[in-house]
């Protein structure tokens, strides 16, 4: 972020004690609740800084930064999706909101998933991006990297942003990194009864040149009672601009925006 951008967000982020946390989130714009839930080793802004500015011209943007990442404290237990769940439902009952749309992207996608199957009272609307629940969705040699995942493979840029951060050490980013690293290597299938338990209209996205397979994507949609399904040209996260995409003055995070815009608008 630029110190314009960074003083920004400061002026809108806040914390709360969340399950044991000191849980860090920004509040932009006003309108219907949509929550960030940013992707693994990530942060709302890695995640969603292209777009941000733009969805909270019609939406109360709430992004978040799950536990051991960005400005939010660590815990010393092993991470899984539903802890997070349950850390951004507890969030939301503080604000005292219920019926958000919630979009979460690549990890934080499966703990969108997971908000809607565990706090189904506090979704109306789910955008689940590059998200899996089966092991199958991504293909062999991401879970045989996954075997000897280490720091030194974390993109630098991930690691970069998580330093720059007042207070975070070097400790803190292996803790992330091997939460994280610890979470894949340990990820079980979900039955397709959780999926097919979701009864919000719900919006699954994915590359055609993503970590995750178009077929998983395609799959998930049918499962859900009220599943559609986008498939956008790139790599993981590049149409709504995430900070590894490979042309950052692209113009389509704003038609991925408009098209979001339109699904979270319908009936």
């Amino acid at each position: 972020m630029s110190t314009t951008e960074e003083s920004n967000a400061q002026s809108a982020g806040k914390y709360a004690q969340v399950n044991g946390i000191k849980m860090y989130y920004e509040i932009h714009g006003s309108g219907q609740p949509l929550v960030l839930i940013h992707g693994g080793g990530s942060t709302m802004h890695t995640s969603f800084d292209r777009i941000m500015p733009e969805l909270a011209k019609t939406h109360m943007v709430i992004g978040v930064d799950l536990q051991n990442h960005g400005r939010t404290s660590a815990r010393d237990i092993p991470e899984t999706f539903e802890q997070d769940a349950d850390d951004v439902a507890e969030l939301l009952t503080q604000l005292k909101i219920t019926g958000a749309d919630v979009m979460g992207f690549s990890n934080g996608g499966s703990t969108t998933l997971q908000l809607a199957i565990r706090h189904p009272k506090l979704v109306r609307k789910l955008v689940p991006i590059s998200a899996i629940y089966k092991r199958e969705g991504i293909p062999s040699w991401f879970w045989d990297m996954m075997k000897s995942a280490s720091l030194s493979n974390m993109p630098q840029v991930y690691k970069d942003v998580y330093l720059a951060i007042p207070g975070n050490t070097q400790a803190g980013l292996q803790n992330m990194h091997d939460k994280d690293a610890g979470r894949m290597q340990t990820f079980k299938d979900w039955p397709d009864e959780q999926i097919k338990s979701i009864q919000a209209p719900t919006l699954v996205i994915v590359s055609d040149q993503d970590v995750v397979t178009p077929e998983h994507a395609i799959e998930m949609s049918r499962l859900l009672p009220h599943g559609r399904l986008i498939i956008m040209p790139g790599s993981h996260g590049a149409f709504m601009g995430e900070i590894m995409a490979p042309n950052p003055d692209s113009k389509v995070p704003l038609l991925f925006v408009a098209m979001l815009n339109e699904f979270l608008a319908g009936k």
